[in-house]
């Protein structure tokens, strides 16, 4: 897989690409992620990617122009199963949207900032729109690394136990069960008896039910039945 980045600040890129899993996948050549400055395709000679908006209205917004220069430019190099706006009144990320998205190949995220960017970039370049949650962020950056991360676990060899990313919350529509580990007893607070009886059927049928449990209780709008 590939994934490009359109940015004004490349920078805020460092830290979560280079560490964890995303700097497993990188090592391991399961995934290429390259990092776009914007600055770099503005045709003035003070770097500008943002102006006024017309009828006037506090805050800046991002010029069609070098935005459209860049993904033409990264088009003529490849295909683009998705080109993905990360915006706040996009599409909620969900698990069932990162699972889509990492069965593809080559991705395009661009990250807004400011008022967010000209309109006509959203009508005409941009063909999903994702937002990780119902507030605003100060640019786009961080929601593109999240989302980078949710689907990039999910690829094949990237995770230690091939089973593992199947049994996170949300990919049965379910918040997953609670999980132990040694002491079996700590403080007083045991585990429960019924993780370490060995009946694999009990034990499964358990967790099914904590999971329907957990979810009605803590995420109600999931509705597990």
């Amino acid at each position: 897989m590939r994934i490009d980045i359109i940015t004004i600040f490349p920078e805020m890129f460092e830290g979560p690409f280079s560490e964890s899993i995303i700097k497993r996948a990188r090592g391991k050549g399961l995934v290429e992620i390259q990092l776009h400055n914007l600055r770099d395709y503005a045709t003035d000679t003070h770097k500008k990617v943002d102006d006024y908006a017309f009828s006037g209205g506090a805050g800046m917004v991002m010029m069609i122009e070098p935005i459209d220069r860049c993904i033409s430019t990264l088009k003529q190099q490849r295909s683009y199963d998705e080109i993905i706006y990360l915006s706040p009144d996009g599409n909620i990320l969900t698990q069932a949207v990162s699972n889509e998205l990492s069965l593809l190949q080559n991705l395009i995220l661009l990250c807004g900032r400011y008022k967010g960017v000209d309109e006509r970039v959203r009508e005409h370049l941009i063909t999903k729109e994702i937002s990780i949650g119902d507030y605003v962020l100060s640019g786009g950056e961080l929601a593109a690394a999240v989302l980078t991360d949710s689907i990039i676990r999910l690829l094949p060899g990237v995770l230690g136990d091939e089973t593992s990313a199947l049994s996170d919350s949300f990919q049965d529509g379910l918040i997953a069960p609670p999980v132990y580990t040694r002491p079996r007893i700590y403080k007083g607070w045991e585990v429960p008896e019924i993780l370490l009886s060995g009946d694999e059927k009990k034990i499964a049928e358990w967790k099914h039910h904590q999971s329907i449990s957990r979810t009605k209780a803590r995420r109600p709008n999931l509705d597990p039945d």
